[in-house]
């Protein structure tokens, strides 16, 4: 069977990440180990306060990761991310062949989040105004 680039995006625990960040990534790195995948990059992306409870959690820290592994193995892979008690949920992507150096390179040298701040503002200039009647 071949092997493919996915990348996962883990929401994490917050409670438990805050008392040691590398034992949480570790844990993660274990679960993608343990069904033979190889870790290409791994990076903290983001704690956010979360839209909707999930497990009763209000906020949760991301981590993306990017590993190559046989398909076959990712039912094993989101089995055992739902029986950790740190991951609260998985996204698992498979990744394009020809899109995989570029991810893993942005994914290793971006700060998202000063990106997107940016962005937003950005965006929030330049967004068609609405025209009220008075107008």
């Amino acid at each position: 069977m071949p092997v493919n680039t996915y990348e996962a995006m883990f929401l994490l625990d917050s409670s438990k990440v805050a008392v040691s960040w590398d034992d949480s990534v570790k844990h993660v790195h274990d679960i993608l180990t343990k069904h033979e995948s190889e870790i290409v990059a791994s990076r903290q992306w983001d704690e956010r306060r979360l839209s909707y409870p999930v497990d009763g959690h209000k906020k949760g820290t991301y981590l993306l990761t990017y590993f190559k592994a046989e398909g076959a193995n990712l039912k094993e892979i989101v089995a055992d991310c739902r029986l950790s008690d740190f991951v609260l949920r998985e996204l698992i992507l498979k990744v394009h062949p020809k899109l995989v150096d570029h991810l893993v390179n942005q994914a290793m040298t971006s700060t998202p989040n000063a990106e997107e701040e940016g962005r937003r503002e950005e965006d929030m200039d330049d967004r068609p105004r609405r025209r009220r009647r008075d107008d």
